[in-house]
């Protein structure tokens, strides 16, 4: 597969960037990785990188964005913090990515199991990971499936992926609330955002549909 230059990722649209890490997830989940040679990736990107899409991912170790959307060198950007959260230095490095480096795509993707996920869930305090998880507690209070107090932990797996679901949409909301740069940038169709959640059963990716924005009645449906 061909490494991307300034003029391929010019051609992509934000849909057809949302079209292609959907095949690249489904390669990955059949294990038909595409065929590339990494090393001269590395050569033809020395000078200059045009990635098509950008990732929010957790840190999880089995959750990488370039592996489960066989994505080659120069591919994707790929922005990892624990419970694919949204702070300061996230929208910076995604206004960069979009603003300034031609990205078309912002994809905020949770997975299943999540740790940081269960860690909020159970209101764990340590360190600086508690600021962190308080990041995540809107998306905990927000669940309304589970009504039994006692089950409204980690224990529950049904909770805990709820709760996961929900951090995704507030994720995507944050940016769009918090960023005038990237806001606009949709607005006008110039890029996409999109939510979505792996499975780590499975390798599968399912995007979240009502998140997916792209213009500006997109975003107003969102969040008014």
């Amino acid at each position: 597969m061909k490494t991307h230059t300034l003029e391929t990722q010019a051609t992509v649209t934000p849909a057809l960037a949302l079209q292609l890490l959907k095949e690249g997830n489904a390669r990955f989940v059949n294990n038909l990785r595409a065929s590339r040679d990494l090393l001269q990736q590395a050569n033809e990107t020395r000078d200059g990188q045009w990635p098509f899409a950008t990732i929010v991912s957790c840190i999880d170790s089995r959750t990488s964005a370039e592996l489960i959307f066989d994505q080659g060198l120069g591919d994707i950007f790929s922005v990892r913090i624990a419970g694919n959260v949204i702070n300061t230095d996230i929208l910076g490095s995604l206004e960069f990515a979009c603003n300034v480096a031609g990205s078309k795509l912002i994809v905020v993707l949770g997975h299943s199991s999540c740790g940081a996920i269960k860690g909020a869930c159970d209101h764990v305090e340590l360190g600086n990971l508690t600021e962190l998880l308080s990041k995540i507690q809107p998306a905990v209070y927000q669940e309304s499936q589970t009504l039994e107090p006692t089950k409204r932990n980690s224990k529950n797996a049904a909770f805990v992926e709820n709760v996961a679901n929900l951090n995704v949409r507030h994720s995507v909301r944050s940016i769009i609330n918090r960023s005038y740069i990237l806001e606009h940038m949709i607005a006008a169709g110039k890029i996409g955002i999109i939510g979505a959640k792996h499975d780590l059963a499975t390798g599968a990716v399912t995007f979240f549909d009502d998140t997916w924005l792209n213009d500006e009645a997109s975003i107003q449906a969102m969040v008014g």
